[in-house]
């Protein structure tokens, strides 16, 4: 996946969390951010990068995530993957 995809996917989690008013607080606590947040950094990958982070802590979040968005499930992983920091380590 390229990263402009990536960033792509990353923003519909972004509107996705934003309109989710049960786990957008969650968030907010979890990353310090706050609502003004969300718009003035949506274009940084690595803001990005921590929404996708955020979602995929969960597998309840990403299965309500990639449904809500006629995504795969594999979607926001892969995404996650094509940000920056989203190397996987393989420590064998």
């Amino acid at each position: 996946m390229r990263q402009d995809e990536a960033e792509t996917i990353a923003l519909r989690a972004l509107g996705w969390l934003a309109g989710n008013e049960e786990l957008l607080p969650v968030f907010l606590g979890a990353t310090g951010a706050g609502a003004e947040d969300l718009r003035a950094r949506a274009a940084e990958p690595a803001f990005l990068a921590s929404v996708l982070d955020f979602i995929l802590m969960d597998d309840a979040w990403v299965i309500a995530f990639a449904d809500g968005e006629g995504l795969s499930g594999a979607a926001a992983m892969q995404a996650r993957a094509a940000l920056p920091g989203g190397a996987v380590m393989h420590w064998t």
